[in-house]
């Protein structure tokens, strides 16, 4: 690409607060992560929400005529408007002008996009999207996935979750030899239905990861596991009810401080201690979403997603490329099938 900067291509369209925000968070990543941003979108647009002293000369604006709402049936969206923001975005990729891609926009239609301009991964059947949580070790997040690319799963779809996630915590997270678990209803072997019984077997079986066993709804949070993986159905609950949980938790510690003076200098001591609670539970300090399992570093981010959450998101969308995690997930998963 002639250049040693990862280059990073934005839907700048795509997300509650485009292109403000997008543009705050995307100009704040180049300027502390080093990396070459491409934003994608109405120019016009893009350029108003701009700082006044930016130089242009050192923003890359690629048009894009049409967006895609919310409330669009994805896949018809992503076929109808080619030259939506998204699919200009993938484009970029495709012809390996852009080594990843953001967006915060419609999910369904960034996976759709992925799908038919980047393709999927050989071998791999299903993508899936993959969210960090927090645990209660410190440092220690817990990878889980998919959490909504997949509704229904077959167990082969499980097992190839296993393998990317397990490619992805240990050369983007840094955990050496993650420890895999299947969220299930029970620990034993033979708890679950017949798709969870066949997956744990397959996945038991697969010696390019290190499987422990069946995680249940409480172990999730635990610590004990690296990589949990589900159907998308569950996995979307999952999410959902790990971020309010996080919102409830943080607003009842607020509620219960004391009042009044003795307030006032209890909140000034423990300030510290609540913004690293605050962090740790926070979606916004992860950013978004990987789509595994397709030829192409995707990441998906919250609808809501502001400048903090785009930023962190692009660091960890330029640590996915610096680590060549797309090209691990290939080899490892191709040296598991010839072996198999």
């Amino acid at each position: 690409m002639g250049s040693t900067r990862v280059r990073i291509a934005i839907d700048a369209m795509g997300g509650d607060h485009a292109p403000g925000e997008i543009v705050a968070g995307a100009l704040r990543a180049r300027e502390e992560l080093g990396v070459d941003i491409l934003l994608v979108g109405d120019p016009q647009q893009i350029e108003a929400a701009l700082p006044s002293k930016t130089n242009l000369g050192q923003v890359e604006i690629v048009t894009a005529e049409e967006a895609i709402a919310m409330d669009e049936e994805p896949l018809n969206a992503v076929r109808r408007k080619r030259k939506a923001s998204i699919n200009v975005a993938m484009d970029l990729v495709k012809q390996q002008k852009a080594d990843a891609v953001f967006s915060a926009g419609h999910s369904g239609a960034a996976m759709a996009s992925a799908l038919l301009r980047l393709g999927r991964l050989p071998g791999i059947d299903r993508p899936a999207i993959g969210t960090v949580f927090p645990t209660i070790i410190a440092g220690k997040p817990v990878l889980v996935l998919d959490v909504g690319a997949n509704v229904d799963c077959r167990p082969k779809f499980l097992e190839q979750f296993g393998v990317m996630g397990s490619a992805y915590s240990q050369y983007v997270l840094g955990t050496p030899e993650p420890k895999v678990g299947l969220l299930n209803i029970g620990e034993e072997d033979s708890k679950g239905n017949d798709a969870a019984v066949r997956a744990h077997q397959l996945l038991r079986e697969n010696s390019q990861i290190n499987f422990i066993g069946n995680a249940e709804g409480r172990d999730v949070l635990s610590g004990r596991f690296d990589v949990i993986v589900c159907d998308g159905f569950v996995g979307n609950v999952l999410l959902k009810f790990a971020e309010a949980v996080g919102e409830v938790i943080l607003q009842i510690l607020r509620e219960e401080l004391p009042q009044g003076l003795h307030g006032q200098i209890g909140s000034a001591l423990l300030k510290p201690n609540l913004k690293r609670i605050k962090q740790r539970m926070d979606h916004a300090e992860h950013g978004g979403a990987l789509l595994l399992g397709v030829a192409g570093v995707c990441f998906i981010g919250h609808g809501s997603s502001q400048a903090p959450s785009i930023f962190n998101a692009i660091r960890m969308a330029k640590e996915a490329v610096d680590n060549e995690v797309i090209q691990r997930i290939q080899s490892q998963y191709i040296l598991e099938r010839e072996s198999g």
